[in-house]
């Protein structure tokens, strides 16, 4: 059991503020909790928040999304991981909405923010056409236009399970900042880490710059182990 009180939510050890230098980027991969996780313990990448986007409907919600697509923005830093590298994690982690029609909600959606993000996606669209044929791809590629986050409950879903730690980093309870949801670099981090993405190695090897202390190292450490290796699920 993490206890709470031992680290307080203005703990200036944790590490939430990111670098001012940033790029960003849009992708649509059905439900978004695991992608979530999966680019929140990605080395290189910053923060994470999900949200909606693709559309025309103004003031989505989950229970109103109109003809928005559940979506997850990525502050990455490009000289840690590269455009490319983020498109390899898209492409090869919702295989199911590549190359069948979901509902809206649930599309396989690219969002580019500049000209050369839209052209590495056309570039690694026409590539993965040719390794997945005759399987025909629905992915869709699009400007980014207004993103709209989702409800804070949405927001580091694998993180908020685990009650006492989320507390710990001011993310939920009475005293929590609940922007740091959307902003927070340990947040995203953790978010990840809990489920196995990233790795041992890597997750012990980080820890100790994330402002964690020695009992919410091993409560971690712990299920990173547990799951290592389990795969990214909804």
């Amino acid at each position: 059991m993490v206890q709470s009180s031992k680290l307080a939510a203005n703990n200036e050890k944790l590490m939430h503020v990111v670098p001012n230098k940033y790029k960003i980027a849009t992708f649509g991969m059905g439900c978004f909790w695991g992608c979530d996780s999966l680019f929140g313990a990605t080395k290189g990448v910053l923060r994470t928040r999900v949200g909606y986007a693709g559309g025309s409907t103004k003031n989505p919600s989950y229970k109103n999304m109109g003809d928005h697509t559940e979506v997850i923005e990525i502050h990455y830093d490009p000289e840690e991981i590269s455009y490319n590298a983020l498109l390899e994690l898209f492409w090869n982690n919702h295989e199911y909405g590549l190359t069948k029609r979901m509902k809206r909600q649930y599309m396989s959606l690219i969002l580019y923010h500049d000209d050369y993000q839209l052209a590495i996606a056309k570039d690694s669209l026409a590539y993965e056409l040719t390794q997945r044929a005759p399987e025909q791809i629905v992915t869709e590629i699009a400007k980014a236009e207004k993103f709209y986050p989702a409800e804070d409950y949405h927001q580091k879903y694998r993180l908020q399970g685990h009650s006492d730690l989320a507390k710990a980093i001011g993310l939920i309870g009475s005293e929590s900042d609940s922007e740091l949801l959307q902003t927070s670099h340990v947040a995203a981090r953790l978010n990840g880490y809990l489920i196995g993405v990233g790795g041992l190695e890597q997750f012990e090897s980080e820890a100790p710059r994330l402002g964690l202390d020695t009992e919410h190292i091993r409560y971690v450490r712990n299920y990173v182990i547990e799951n290592e290796g389990g795969g990214i699920f909804c």
